[in-house]
């Protein structure tokens, strides 16, 4: 089992949602935290270490190719170096197939797939370093299987998924271990925006992904889970 004493976690998008139920979660285990997040002043009272050192906020856009860079930078010189990078910045554009919305596609795609990404190749030679670094990347079921015709969204996700499996081998000789979490509807504004006909309470809610997160991290180099899926509703895998 791993312990959590001086490990340094990245999470992006960690402000709202999953990613801000993620981060409660681990500070409250003890970990060191650097969040990412779009606004520092949009930070929830909630994220409030128990002493200054324990976390870094940074400004972090993923369609700012330079904020990944500054972000990644300032925390493994803040921290000394970075154990786990938790992906979880996203979007949601629900554009079909026969919609002509290549800016929304693009958009999806840089933010998505691109930026997750690029995090990870950022992050890279410092989760080598760790030598049982881990990589989690929150993506969702629609990277799976198809169930609508959000095409630009479900593209991305599948590519999401193609990135996370790469990393998953290209880094497991240097000891990282990827994991992909692929969630049905979970609680959050984004699902309450674009879902208007499921009921809020009938989806996942965002401390039950935490908690997964929070267990994976436990687990030795050598009990690796490389995806885990989650469903509010039923389906057949």
């Amino acid at each position: 089992m791993e312990s959590s004493a001086k490990k340094v976690i990245m999470i992006s998008g960690a402000n709202r949602g999953i990613g801000r139920a993620i981060a409660e979660r681990l500070l409250a285990d003890g970990y060191m935290l650097s969040l990412g997040v779009r606004n520092l002043g949009k930070l929830p009272k909630t994220l409030k270490p128990q002493v200054e050192t324990q976390m870094l906020c940074h400004i972090y856009d993923a369609r700012d190719r330079e904020s990944a860079k500054r972000w990644v930078n300032l925390t493994a010189e803040k921290f000394g170096g970075i154990d786990v990078l938790v992906n979880n910045a996203g979007i949601l554009h629900t554009n079909g197939l026969e919609d002509d919305a290549e800016d929304l596609l693009d958009d999806m795609w840089e933010v998505n797939a691109k930026a997750p990404l690029r995090l990870t190749r950022l992050a890279f030679p410092y989760l080598k370093q760790s030598g049982s670094g881990r990589v989690i990347d929150i993506i969702s079921m629609s990277g799976k299987r198809v169930k609508g015709d959000w095409v630009g969204y479900s593209m991305s996700k599948y590519a999401a998924m193609a990135a996370s499996q790469t990393a998953r081998l290209k880094g497991w000789d240097d000891g990282i271990r990827v994991t992909s979490i692929c969630t049905g509807f979970v609680q959050s504004d984004m699902t309450a925006g674009n879902a208007p006909s499921f009921s809020q309470k009938n989806m996942s809610r965002p401390e039950d992904v935490a908690q997964i997160v929070s267990t994976l991290l436990l687990l030795s180099n050598e009990s690796a889970i490389p995806e885990v899926t989650m469903n509010c509703v039923f389906e057949t895998l």
